[in-house]
């Protein structure tokens, strides 16, 4: 009987050596699945961390111009509205004397400093646009986000005084229009940078960096 059996064979001995045959390759697939779920396990969190930075940098940057574009918007609108019914005419009194609105030409810096060098703040304000712009690739924190969005609105504002008003191109005078008492002729672009400026120094003060990180000195 053992004679017949070596001779014929067992019934399925053919299917388990050939099972025991596909068993390394199986083994085989499977360690390099174990190795990829590991590597990807190993490098899971810092791939999903740099996953979420990304949409949460782009939404401050959304955030950074859609206060500049709200910025720009509101300082032009209102010397459009300055320049067609205020100049030439008598100031309105807001509160008594201690707030009017009079049309004034600045071909100065902020608040009417340094009317000789007009073509110098123009190419400042247009430097400072050029370095928040690419200072937005690195953003990540919300309130500098909004303080470089009036930033960036305030001088997109008065840029545009400068290049598209009279006397000429880089040389063009600022519409100016807030009167308080006792104090300078400004506009909302003016206004913008100053309350930019503002933040960014509490901001500094407070050891949080553009980037979202904190640091203390």
């Amino acid at each position: 009987m053992a004679e017949a059996e070596r001779i014929i064979g067992t019934p399925g001995t053919p299917d388990v050596a050939r099972a025991e045959q596909e068993r390394p390759g199986d083994d085989a697939a499977s360690q390099e699945r174990s190795g990829a779920e590991a590597a990807q396990t190993a490098s899971g969190p810092d791939d999903r961390d740099a996953q979420a930075e990304r949409p949460r940098g782009r939404r401050r940057i959304a955030v950074l111009f859609a206060v500049a574009g709200f910025a720009y918007a509101l300082d032009l609108i209102s010397k459009m509205i300055v320049v067609a019914k205020l100049e030439h005419h008598e100031p309105i009194e807001v509160i008594g004397d201690w707030l009017r609105f009079e049309a004034i030409r600045n071909a100065g810096a902020a608040f009417g400093f340094g009317e000789a060098f007009t073509v110098i703040f123009t190419v400042i304000a247009a430097a400072v646009i050029v370095v928040i712009i690419r200072l937005a690739r690195k953003l990540y924190s919300l309130p500098w986000a909004i303080a470089l969005g009036l930033l960036l609105g305030g001088a997109l504002g008065n840029l545009t005084d400068r290049i598209f008003r009279s006397p000429g191109v880089f040389k063009g005078a600022v519409v100016d229009f807030i009167a308080p008492k006792h104090f300078a002729v400004f506009n909302l672009a003016d206004s913008a940078i100053v309350c930019g400026g503002i933040l960014i120094v509490l901001l500094s003060f407070k050891g949080l960096d553009p980037d979202g990180t904190v640091h203390k000195d």
